[in-house]
């Protein structure tokens, strides 16, 4: 730009701010001169109205609002000009919230020696701060915001992060609230009292002093107080109007959601002004208690109405219809009772604590449901009895789980709501979620939950076929009620005294029950005290003679009167539960310090009964058997290895000792299995890295320091927490079920996220405790990489999984090991030996078979394993290619396991991947070459048809043949039940045989037919006892491999549910009907039905891929809304629903239990989706198959469908979409599947907004897609408002948008106001615009 257009420039800008300051100078004089002469108001307002237009000034104006303000304060504080400005106001010239704004922050400091300044301030905020619909319509809106916040200071005190208009509203009017308040206390004296001991407004002038003290000074003074002490009492009234007008009390509603610290802090200020105010005390208008009502009450405004009937709605509601079909107010907790039979399969190990899995079910239930603690802690401990009684006398099978069902009723349960007490008691709230949410829970918050844990204790005497205790647990059921009749008579014994207390001392109606039990493991965890002992009927019974104690009573207390380990003591220790944490911490000092026999004793009594039935102490005896694996390094310990291989006696004994089953379950269930992971891969990477010494072999047994064995113990109990041999390939679209990515790197990572969590003290009761166990082996996050064996080992696995071996390179080692495995395995068989060693290219070097074992036994495990694949496919091409007999073979295989029994999780990997490649030739079961199972094998087929057919699913003739045709499998399959068949059942080999048989289940439910009857009629014939159970497993296989009768097993899972059809399982509908009896036979030599949901949950984890799921599933949940309507639904009385109020606030279309039965198996729906395919079949869900399925014209209205049906169909897919993300997400962000929750949320929100917006094409009918959306935003905006702050500002608005535009304005006011403060300035102008 050239000199000469600057300087034109400059000459432009200062003659038009000479214009500008000429026109206020012009309005000043017009304004003096009618001052003077006392002109009209309005001659006034026109004569300025006609310059301010002359010279090109808009109104309203923003310059003269200031203007006049300045004028008059404080030179011209004279009546007439605030007539002008009052005119000024009344004709629109000035915006009135700036005009207010100005005057607040001059007239409120200086209102003491400016009184009638303030009155006229009043009067004016009295007539113009409640009509603001014109003020966000002007020219100038933006701009006026932005003003009054530079005037006020708003952004700045309130931390506002927006200078969006609508926000600035709401901090005006809260400002302008506050600011009365503030006034009030300080003209009363009051405000020296508040924490800060001044407002956070100016109250006062920066620079005022009064000087002068004669009389006309003095009645000056008096004068002011008298007018002082008025405005003072007409703030009060003015403060009072602004909390009942309706369009400010919902406007300030706004800033009590969203800037609640701010709202404490004024509801604070407040009380104290209802407390000491004498104005206030003395108003004719409110009163103190009416006041402090209000403002507790600001958020129940009109809008609100709206969200309690949306709640209502959502609230399950019980009918009579409802009742007598057996779906009661008990059927809310279905997902729950789901959960807990999931958690049971035994074949499956979960990374995550049961605790923390079911404390987010809970909080999801309850929120959806609007349950009170009550009825939420009631319906944890029902399903927890069910569970229970499901397998109150369970079926013998290798598998047993009972114990793990009493620790989920008894440890896992107390311990979840523990959690729940806690978080209502402390209100603690997230410090990630928005101030409105933290709000919103903290109105949650009711301390009386631990009220209401009593009362549903106490009602579990009401449920008496619940109460009675399996046979393991009668005798601990006896001594918790002879503990309370004891406690009772004031009587006090010793613990372990109970022990000694016959049935012939205890009057005959009594019985031990689950629910002495249940308030035991309370009363353990503080979560109730001994006052439960005198609940009214508690204990029915009474001790008739307290009998003499015995001389000596064996057990804990003989432990810590200081007596010693002997045979005698430890049986007892072993066979009875710790009393207390006290007499753990003394086994476990003997287990650290004491002698070499007296720490495998205390091993054997901590992995006893204190593990398995110490249900008061549970979580801390594993805590202690997981502490051992880590121990300490000894003070005086100077070797160059590892500290660990002195313990290895002790780290055998403990491996050992938790290797079963249930012992695995109950550490999963307490979450225990990361860190477990984390120890176990440090003591296989030690153990399995040593060189055996002689001295190892010395000893044999549990106490043996053998490092194979140590290794083979870790190992396979390692292996047991993760689907190891899991060999499906992923495919275009593939979702796997929820399980089957659990890997070493991942058990890792949550071992690593619960010690992370130890640094945050505001962690919950669970995670602070998996954090203790966490950090019990290293204070330092651990990865794989640091077990460079185990790693190898796992990329070797992997390798061998994904494809077929390669040729082994001559001149390794690893190929001389492979040859001396084979001398070893088949000395009798040179020519397999030789074949072998051409298969594996082994350059076949010589040893002498004396030599050969001792050269194997002093290899480290890490070698033999590696060598193992190449040996097991050695072995398997000389039995193909006929050269080694399949008795051989599984000899063979039966001597390297002997040799090293990790070898056997090898050698079922190598198996399970070489079935899925199906290029083996088949094996004939002919009892000459292998092993016939004809001797039972049409039995097994007949009892397994008659399970299926109980299910109502019927398959072809083809897919459960009875196999009388030659029996045939695959070879690797067959040469892998062979060798399991070769096992003992004791103890000792089930520590193996356990690892081999779920892979071996797993392996053949993906084989054909009849390969399952097959494999279990095989195990039948050696283990008879456990056929029911094999039976029972080997009926999965129809389902896995037919999809049709998959989808039909899913549809009697909803037909059982509803109880729609008179089937025997399915008459009475319900709970009972979905999950009946557990597997459990009860009428001997009979096979009696199964309930289709225990049959699902036995099937779902071998799915090869899950996808499928969504599309099946809600084509039942449309089914079965067909079928609830069509048994008696009132539909023709609901026509033309078309706002929520008519669709959702009908109470007689909503109190119809055709409403409950939808939610019921929309609920049945959400749990099986998040059960089978967890977070990615969710996802899935949201991403591609609900878009989809709203495009799509198959979701359209049927012909003659009437249209309550098709508004029923929108709601249960909108409840069926809220539960299945709650289900993974949570209400809250506590849990990790939250963290998932913004992106895939988000997306579906976009979606809902482009559809909305036309952008989209919907092929369902049009009711069908507003019932979705109401459904689901509504139950958003009740149950899960966090949701709401991930989702995108623009986004939300427009779905609002779109709702105003179906009348639905409370609604989308609703979703606007919980958005945050991002959203606060959009519900304020929506509020204001529907001003009437």
């Amino acid at each position: 730009m050239t000199e000469n257009n600057q300087k034109t420039c400059q000459c432009d800008r200062e003659m038009a701010e000479s214009e500008q300051s000429s026109v206020w100078d012009v309005v000043i004089k017009q304004t003096k001169e009618a001052q003077e002469k006392g002109s009209d108001p309005l001659l006034w307002s026109m004569q300025v109205s006609s310059n301010l237009s002359s010279a090109g000034v808009c109104i309203p104006s923003m310059e003269l609002a200031n203007v006049l303000v300045s004028y008059i304060c404080w030179e011209n504080n004279v009546p007439i000009l605030w007539k002008f400005l009052e005119k000024a106001l009344v004709l629109n010239m000035v915006p009135s919230m700036l005009v207010l704004a100005l005057l607040s922050s001059r007239v409120i400091p200086n209102r003491r020696v400016q009184p009638a300044a303030y009155r006229l301030y009043m009067e004016l905020l009295k007539r113009h701060a409640f009509s603001l619909r014109s003020q966000i319509n002007g020219p100038d809106y933006q701009k006026v915001m932005i003003s009054i916040d530079a005037i006020l200071n708003l952004s700045k005190i309130f931390g506002l992060q927006t200078s969006e208009a609508g926000t600035i509203v709401v901090g005006f009017i809260f400002s302008t609230v506050w600011q009365l308040l503030d006034a009030s206390l300080d003209d009363e004296g009051l405000l020296e009292l508040t924490p800060e001991k001044k407002s956070r407004w100016p109250t006062k002038p920066q620079d005022m002093e009064i000087d002068g003290s004669d009389n006309h000074f003095e009645k000056r003074i008096e004068h002011l107080e008298r007018l002082q002490n008025h405005n003072t009492s007409m703030a009060i009234e003015l403060f009072w109007q602004f909390l009942q007008n309706i369009l400010t009390s919902k406007i300030l509603n706004l800033a009590k959601r969203n800037m609640p610290i701010h709202w404490e802090a004024f509801i604070q200020q407040l009380h104290l002004l209802a407390e000491n105010s004498s104005a206030l005390k003395n108003s004719k208008v409110t009163s103190p208690e009416a006041i402090l009502q209000l403002a507790s009450d600001i958020c129940i405004t009109p809008q609100n109405s709206k969200l309690r009937s949306v709640q209502k709605c959502h609230s399950i509601m019980d009918s009579s219809e409802g009742l007598s079909r057996g779906i009661g107010r008990s059927t809310i907790w279905l997902p729950l009772d789901l959960v807990l039979e999931d958690a049971m399969n035994v074949t499956q190990v979960n990374a995550t604590s049961s605790v923390e899995v079911i404390t987010g079910l809970i909080k999801v239930l309850q929120a959806i449901n609007c349950a009170t603690w009550h009825d939420t802690f009631l319906g944890l401990w029902i399903a927890a009895l069910r569970l229970v009684q499901r397998e109150r006398d369970p079926l013998e099978s290798p598998m047993p789980h009972l114990d793990s069902r009493l620790c989920m009723l008894l440890s896992v349960t107390p311990l979840v709501v523990a959690g729940l007490i806690e978080e209502d008691e402390s209100g603690q709230v997230d410090k990630k979620e928005h101030s409105f949410v933290s709000h919103w829970r903290k109105q949650k918050v009711t301390g009386k939950s631990r009220d209401d844990l009593v009362s549903s204790l106490q009602m579990l005497g009401n449920f008496i076929g619940l109460l009675a205790p399996p046979r393991s647990a009668v005798s601990a059921a006896n001594q918790a009620a002879v503990k309370a009749m004891f406690f009772i008579s004031g009587a006090k014994v010793e613990s372990a005294y109970l022990d000694y207390i016959s049935t012939k001392d205890i009057s005959s109606d009594f019985c031990g029950i689950n629910v002495f039990l249940s308030v035991e493991a309370c009363i353990a965890r503080n979560l109730i005290d001994t006052s439960a002992y005198f609940w009214p009927g508690y204990v029915k019974g009474c001790i008739n003679e307290i009998p003499r104690e015995p001389a000596q009573v064996p057990g804990w207390s003989s432990l810590m009167q200081g007596l010693p380990l002997t045979p005698l003591l430890t049986n007892e220790l072993v066979s009875t539960p710790a009393p207390s944490i006290t007499e753990l911490e003394k086994i476990f000092e003997v287990a650290i310090n004491g002698s070499d026999a007296d720490k495998i004793s205390a091993v054997a009594i901590l992995c006893g009964a204190s593990l398995i039935q110490g249900w008061n102490i549970q979580e801390h005896t594993a805590h202690f058997v997981i502490r051992l694996l880590s121990p300490p390094c000894p003070a005086n310990y100077s070797g160059s290895g590892s500290h660990l291989i002195g313990y290895a006696p002790l780290l055998n004994a403990l491996v050992a000792g938790i290797s079963s089953i249930d012992c695995i379950k109950i550490l999963s269930q307490l979450g225990m299995v990361p860190q477990l992971a984390c120890s176990l891969m440090t003591i296989c990477e030690i153990f399995g890295s040593c060189v055996p010494s002689d001295s190892c072999s010395n000893t044999t047994g549990t106490e043996t320091s053998d490092p194979h064995t140590v290794f083979s113990n870790g190992f396979t109990l390692l292996l047991k927490l993760w689907r190891f041999n899991y060999c499906f390939a992923d495919q275009p679209g593939h979702v796997s079920t929820v399980r089957s990515n659990i890997s070493p790197e991942y058990l890792l990572l949550v071992r690593n996220s619960h010690l992370a969590s130890s640094a945050n003290v505001h962690q919950d009761h669970n995670k602070r405790r998996l954090a203790a166990v966490a950090s019990s082996s290293s204070a330092q996050p651990i990865f794989v990489d640091l077990f460079p064996k185990l790693k190898a080992w796992y990329m070797q696995h992997n390798a061998c999984i994904a494809s077929t071996l390669s040729g082994l390179p001559r001149g390794t080692p690893v190929h001389h090991h492979v040859d001396e495995l084979l001398n070893m395995m088949f000395k009798e068989k040179e020519q397999g030996r030789k074949s072998a060693e051409s298969n594996t290219s082994a350059s076949g070097s010589s040893s002498k078979e004396a030599n050969e074992h001792t050269f194997l036994s002093k290899l480290p495990a890490w070698d033999i394993l590696a060598a193992v694949p190449f040996v097991a496919d050695a072995a398997l091409t000389a039995c193909a290619n006929g050269i080694l007999s399949p008795r051989k073979l599984a000899t063979g295989l039966k001597v390297l396991v002997d040799f090293l029994p990790a070898s056997v999780a090898t050698i079922v990997s190598y198996f399970s991947a070489e079935v899925t490649r199906g290029v083996w030739k088949p094996a004939f079961m002919n009892g000459k070459d292998w092993p016939s199972p004809n001797a039972n094998l049409s039995n097994v087929v007949e009892k397994i048809k008659e399970i299926i057919a109980a299910t109502a699913v019927e398959v072809s003739s083809a897919a459960a043949s009875d196999g009388s045709s030659q029996a045939t499998m695959p070879l690797p399959l067959a040469a892998l039940v062979s060798l399991t068949i070769t096992y003992k059942t004791d103890k000792d080999s089930k520590r193996y045989l356990d690892l081999a048989k779920v892979a071996l289940a797993s392996i053949a439910a993906g084989c054909p037919w009849p390969c399952m009857p097959i494999v279990y009629s095989l195990w039948t014939q050696k283990a008879k006892r456990w056929s029911a159970y094999f039976v029972f497993s080997g009926s999965r296989t129809v389902f896995l491999q037919h999809r049709d009768a998959f989808v039909q097993l899913l549809k009697s899972c909803f037909t059982a549910t509803l109880g729609l059809h008179s089937t025997p399982l399915s008459y009475n509908g319900g709970i009972g009907a979905l999950l009946g009896h557990g597997i459990g036979s009860h009428i001997h030599g009979r096979v009696s039905p199964v309930a289709p949901a225990i049959l699902y949950l036995h099937a779902y984890p071998y799915l090869s891929d899950i996808v499928f799921l969504n599309k099946e599933i809600v084509s039942l949940l449309m089914h079965s809304v067909r079928e609830i309507t069509g048994s008696g639904f009132p539909i023709e009385g609901c026509k033309r629903l078309k706002t929520a109020k008519n669709v959702m606030i009908q109470g007689k279309y909503l109190m119809d239990s055709n409403l409950t039965r939808v939610k019921l198996v929309a609920s049945l729906a959400a749990s099986l989706v998040w059960l089978s395919g967890g977070l990615g079949l969710v996802q899935s869900l949201f991403k591609e198959f609900l878009p989809s399925w709203f495009v799509s014209v198959h979701s359209s209205r049927q012909e003659g469908e009437p249209n309550g049906v098709a508004w029923l169909k929108g709601y249960v897919v909108a409840y069926f979409a809220s539960l299945c993300g709650g289900f993974v997400w949570g209400v809250d962000s506590s849990s990790w599947g939250s963290k998932r929750r913004p992106k895939i949320l988000g997306t579906h929100m976009e979606f809902l907004a482009r559809a909305l917006n036309g952008q989209i094409s919907l092929g369902c009918d049009e009711t069908t897609w507003r019932s979705y959306v109401l459904g689901f935003i509504s139950l958003m905006v009740v149950c899960m408002p966090t949701w709401m702050l991930e989702v995108d500002v623009d986004v939300l608005k427009t779905i609002s948008k779109n709702l105003r535009q179906w009348n639905e304005e409370e609604l989308a006011l609703d979703l606007l106001g919980i958005g945050g403060v991002d959203f606060m300035g959009a519900a304020a102008e929506m509020i204001i615009q529907s001003e009437p």
